[in-house]
């Protein structure tokens, strides 16, 4: 179903109403009405994923190095996903990052359950140790760009009227000096200008005429076996900070800015938010094998690394674990964002709770997700899969070694994604044996992106599993619950709304997200934000801080409906 074209006029927010489509499985349609959330008392509602990936199109195979062992550690960390809207026209695409030997590819939403690969029309083969990728529209003229991360030269596509992509990146300013193994990036507005910078990790120096071959050196081996060598041995790099010139320019500010103060950290996963609540956006960076960092926006172009001042560098027991991907959420609807970590074999997650000062503990164990660590994480994301209120736990996993299905134990190279339900008083459940075939398959996945493809309430999540097709997991019912999708478009700040607060009350809950470019696992989440709002039948009260300053309310809005909501031009 398309979005209509007469659009509602609610104050000075333009808002789009989208009508709930018939779903892909099943005969029935969303009732704007109807209040059948289950209880939180009651027993959890049905969970039943399946993994349509074939069904959908999406069916070629993403290398990324050796398949039954990895000479070298470009080869273990895999590559990112995104869903983005290129074209406009209301449904998510999907965007995979490719190792050498296969090119990235597009696939564009027909808006009838299947992708169609575009990726030539649309200018976008490449072959590379293709890393991650973030989306925003870096140039405000209403069609979201790409950013690509790789071992080598990043690349910028700048979107043309979402007809082609063209590869800005040498005449934007984004070339760089040496070789670099850039991982996690995000648009960020950090100072607030109205137009995105750029932030890009980087993981470490590596050089295949000069990296140690499996069993070289102590850190060639893992339980016995000669792998990869890494990262503990290898040279540590500095992450990045590029500032929009708005003038279709970026400067390098890494320096200036602070960002490259920090100089012994492998930097993976990227996520920015308004930690501190102070209207500034910050950005977190979760490291391997060294403490993770968190750069605290100090409102005059500079940050400050406080991650162990603010307790999220190391666990609970003062070790600096390997973090892989990360995400944000408020999970106890406190209004303050929290973070989620995802980390390697023989750790346990991480899931820091925020005071409510910007600073958190550890709440890993008490909050029940101390359980199996055979697992080697990767992407990972707060959603609420159904539909209830209380934002849940995903993420996938996939060893970094082949070799490790030699020892025949209880950890392996293709492993099966996790899924743990919020139970709304500040722990989880795992789910993960009760939620579907999806979560029987094993993969070894690395990034991972969530958005509603088609529009119809419920999240999906895609996957890009290494050397394989990736997957598409869809739920096979319908939520219970009701929901909402906010499509922000920003006028004095960021055309993407990159950095957007959303509160959203509906009787005595308030829920609260941002737009973020960027996050999980080198991957891109929708730019839309989605709310479960379980039994409720319309949004009391939706209020929006926009990175420019602005702050509005909305009061009485419908609900199962995606609405498009444009910052007033007023002071």
């Amino acid at each position: 179903m398309k979005p209509s074209h007469s659009p509602l006029v609610l104050g000075a927010v333009l808002v789009l109403v989208w009508q709930a489509p018939t779903l892909i499985r099943g005969s029935s349609t969303v009732d704007a009405g109807r209040s059948t959330q289950t209880d939180k008392s009651e027993s959890p509602p049905l969970t039943d994923f399946r993994n349509i990936a074939a069904e959908s199109g999406l069916i070629r195979s993403f290398p990324n190095g050796g398949v039954e062992s990895k000479t070298y550690i470009v080869e273990t960390t895999g590559s990112g996903i995104a869903f983005l809207d290129y074209d406009n026209d209301g449904f998510l695409d999907i965007f995979v990052v490719s190792g050498p030997g296969g090119s990235n590819r597009l696939y564009h939403n027909d808006q009838k359950g299947h992708f169609i690969d575009v990726t030539g029309q649309m200018g976008l083969e490449h072959s590379g140790w293709g890393q991650g990728v973030c989306a925003g529209d870096y140039d405000n003229d209403g069609f979201v760009d790409l950013f690509v991360t790789y071992w080598g030269q990043n690349i910028l596509y700048h979107n043309v009227g979402g007809r082609r992509f063209e590869d800005v990146t040498m005449q934007v300013g984004l070339s760089q000096d040496r070789t670099r193994y850039n991982t996690g990036c995000a648009f960020v507005d950090y100072d607030r200008d109205g137009n995105l910078d750029l932030f890009v990790a980087n993981y470490l120096r590596f050089d295949f005429s000069a990296s140690p071959k499996p069993g070289q050196n102590p850190y060639c081996w893992y339980r016995g076996l000669p792998v990869a060598c890494g990262p503990r041995g290898l040279p540590f790099e500095t992450n990045l900070l590029y500032r929009n010139t708005g003038k279709g320019t970026f400067v390098d500010v890494s320096q200036a800015s602070g960002i490259s103060k920090a100089h012994q950290n492998y930097s993976l996963g990227v996520l920015t938010g308004d930690f501190n609540n102070d209207g500034w956006p910050d950005i977190y960076v979760a490291c391997d094998r060294t403490a993770s960092l968190l750069y605290v926006n100090q409102h005059n172009g500079q940050f400050t690394e406080e991650a162990l001042l603010r307790g999220v560098a190391l666990d609970e027991e003062g070790n600096a674990l390997s973090g892989m991907g990360v995400a944000a959420g408020d999970y106890d609807a406190d209004s303050w964002l929290d973070i989620f970590r995802t980390n390697f074999s023989d750790e346990h997650v991480s899931l820091y709770h925020n005071r409510r000062d910007g600073a958190f503990d550890d709440a890993t164990l008490p909050a029940g997700l101390g359980g199996s660590t055979s697992f080697v994480s990767w992407g990972a994301g707060f959603f609420d899969f159904d539909n209830d209120g209380w934002t849940d736990l995903f993420w996938v996993s996939g060893h970094i070694f082949p070799e490790v299905e030699r020892l025949k134990t209880d950890i392996h190279y293709r492993d099966h994604p996790i899924l743990y339900r919020n139970t709304g008083n500040g722990n989880f459940v795992n789910l993960s044996a009760l939620a579907g075939p999806a979560f029987e398959e094993r993969h070894s996945s690395r990034g991972a992106a969530f958005g509603d493809y088609d529009n119809d309430g419920s999240v999906e999540i895609v996957i890009n599993n290494q050397n394989e097709p990736p997957s598409l997991l869809k739920l096979s019912h319908q939520p219970q619950g009701n929901w909402i999708i906010l499509r922000l478009e920003g006028t004095r700040s960021n055309r993407s709304a990159i950095g957007t607060r959303v509160r959203v009350a509906t009787g005595d809950r308030v829920q609260s997200d941002e737009v973020r470019s960027g996050g999980s696992y080198l991957s891109q989440n929708d730019l839309r934000l989605h709310f479960g709002l379980g039994k409720a039948a319309v949004i009391d009260r939706l209020e929006i801080n926009w990175p420019s300053g602005a702050h509005e309310v909305q009061t009485r809005l419908p609900v199962n409906r995606m609405l498009t909501l444009r910052e007033p031009m007023g002071h």
